[in-house]
């Protein structure tokens, strides 16, 4: 299961849900790349901050560091964290808005972008993903979309 995290409330709950409901399912956070707090604080065992001054189109997961109470939550439950770049981001925009006939905000995409570059090894596993939101300014998902 591959879940978008910024401040890692949507990712705890998915993990809550799916340790009751499905306990052999691995949950992993997916961040932008230089806002991959959740990613490097499980790495850590504790809460680790971004640098500042990093910017990506995924305006959404651009928290500055995990959640207090999200974490603890997180570090139990997650397996494992990936960072996208905002042009792996975009390539999975354009696969949903094309492919699957859906439109996603870019924080939403981090997911099938971890995916959709190969840094989730999905060969042989049933997997899923959280695909959210579809708040993305008109602008910017045009210049996506054309590429």
């Amino acid at each position: 299961m591959l879940v978008p995290a910024g401040g890692g409330g949507l990712v705890a709950g998915t993990a809550l849900a799916f340790s009751e409901a499905s306990p052999s399912t691995a949950v992993h956070c997916v961040e932008p790349r230089d806002f991959d707090d959740h990613r490097r604080s499980l790495i850590a065992g504790a809460r680790v901050g971004n640098a500042g001054g990093a910017s990506s189109i995924c305006d959404a997961l651009m928290a500055p560091m995990p959640g207090a109470l999200t974490f603890a939550i997180n570090v139990r439950r997650l397996v494992g964290g990936f960072a996208v770049s905002d042009e792996e981001v975009a390539a999975a925009m354009r696969f949903a808005f094309e492919e699957l006939k859906l439109v996603v905000e870019p924080g939403g995409a981090v997911a099938l972008a971890a995916l959709l570059s190969g840094q989730f090894d999905a060969k042989g596993k049933a997997v899923a993903l959280v695909l959210s939101g579809g708040n993305v300014d008109p602008a910017l998902f045009a210049r996506v979309i054309a590429g």
